[in-house]
């Protein structure tokens, strides 16, 4: 599986221990890698990596990221081609097999999800241990950690039956969970699904319906969720899914490796960015709005002042981010379709954006609009609440999740993870009696 290069790289010592050799292998594209699998037992060394920025946690054949090209490509295939070509279901099956579709199977795989996304009735019990202003993602890691209470089935991850069925029913389920979460916080009933809808329509009737007034899909507004899903269905060696491979290593079962993804997800710095960013511009918006933003902006450039652009730049893109070109079309759509270019947050939002790609600090600096910034504006002007955001994050990554961790378990090199440390605390000591101290 993995390729070994011709080059190969020697580790040596100024103090006279004895230097060792060490392999590298070649990726299909991307960084060559440096394998220090056996640097501790021929050396009594660790490498320090914080944050591991310079270090391959596994091979993966699922998701490739150029950050400096600005691209990123499931299974080879680039997210442009398949945000404007596919729907999201396809994508689910494309990151789970390998492979896309065809009609047939894509038949099957539709109707095996459609047929799993009611929830077991004691979820609606379990809701209501909740208070009703908890953030819906401390909800939602609850509930999705709960799922292995009412499926003892599909819980063995030895078991490619089980693993097979456990994806199914995540993918399946999220969108209820979360409209169930939702629903729970606003005070109204729950809506349950219905099969003749698609799995982005249904999503949304299940969050904006009322026994009293059906909600009927608007086919622009379906088509921008759907692409908010793609586009946040995977994306490489992050910090949750990493999080995720991490708690399956432990061998655990994969509704409780997918509720330690959405715990770490939650965080500002990883899904809750575009409730950040969307969060930012209410601020500008009470602090008078368009005519205020350029004080704003000299805030930004300002050293020493505590405020922060968000939305902008990404730590892994150095260009601009490919999933934001895609997004920012679908915003300018969603916008026209529900006549919003005229609200004042909107507005501020484009005069934001303006900025950014013009102003030369922005642009030196490569601080263009990200894939957040669009989606916080799309998906509030769709009507969910800022609040939820990071949730239907959790929604649409469950799938990338999930492949990443069917990948983990099949990979015979995997090992329950064990990074190591830098030990700098006190040296060995004894305690002294309770008089003496």
């Amino acid at each position: 599986m993995m390729t070994p290069s011709d080059v190969k790289a020697t580790l040596s010592f100024s103090d006279g221990s004895p230097s060792m050799d060490l392999p590298l292998y070649k990726g299909s594209i991307g960084p060559d890698v440096i394998d220090i699998r056996k640097l501790y037992a021929q050396t009594g060394k660790f490498t320090y990596d914080p944050g591991f920025l310079s270090t391959a946690s596994c091979n993966s054949t699922i998701t490739y990221i150029d950050g400096d090209k600005g691209e990123l490509l499931y299974r080879g295939y680039p997210i442009e081609q398949l945000a404007t070509n596919c729907d999201f279901l396809e994508t689910c099956y494309l990151l789970l097999k390998g492979e896309l579709p065809n009609a047939a199977q894509k038949q099957d795989f539709v109707g095996r999800v459609t047929n799993h996304t009611m929830v077991n009735e004691q979820m609606q019990f379990f809701l209501r241990g909740f208070r009703r202003d908890a953030h819906p993602m401390a909800v939602l890691t609850g509930l999705v950690g709960a799922l292995s209470a009412f499926y003892h089935d599909s819980t063995d991850i030895n078991n490619p039956q089980h693993r097979e069925i456990a994806a199914i029913r995540l993918i399946a389920k999220l969108p209820t969970l979360v409209a169930m979460a939702y629903k729970y916080t606003v005070g109204q009933p729950y809506v349950y699904p219905k099969n003749d809808l698609g799995y982005t329509a249904n999503f949304m009737r299940m969050m904006f319906a009322t026994p009293c007034e059906e909600y009927v899909p608007n086919e622009v507004l379906v088509r921008a969720m759907d692409r908010i899903f793609i586009l946040h269905a995977d994306h490489e060696q992050n910090a949750s899914t990493s999080t995720v491979r991490l708690c399956g290593s432990s061998g655990t079962n994969p509704f409780a490796a997918i509720a330690a993804g959405v715990a770490c997800l939650w965080g500002p710095a990883h899904g809750g960015a575009n409730e950040a960013a969307l969060n930012m511009l209410e601020d500008i918006q009470r602090n008078g709005g368009v005519e205020k933003i350029g004080e704003f902006i000299k805030q930004v450039k300002d050293k020493n002042s505590s405020v922060k652009l968000m939305g902008f730049g990404h730590r892994v893109y150095k260009n601009y981010d490919p999933r934001a070109k895609l997004m920012r079309e679908t915003c300018h759509e969603v916008l026209n379709a529900l006549g919003l270019h005229d609200d004042p947050l909107f507005k501020l939002a484009m005069a934001l954006e303006k900025i950014a790609l013009e102003d030369d600090y922005f642009v030196s600096r490569k601080l263009y609009p990200n894939v957040d910034f669009y989606s916080g504006i799309v998906q509030r002007a769709v009507g969910i609440p800022v609040s939820l955001f990071t949730a239907i994050f959790a929604l649409a990554r469950t799938v990338g999740w999930i492949a990443q961790l069917n990948e983990m378990i099949g990979d015979p090199e995997y090992k329950i993870g064990r990074p190591r440390q830098l030990f700098v605390g006190s040296e060995r000591r004894d305690v002294t009696p309770m008089a003496q101290r």
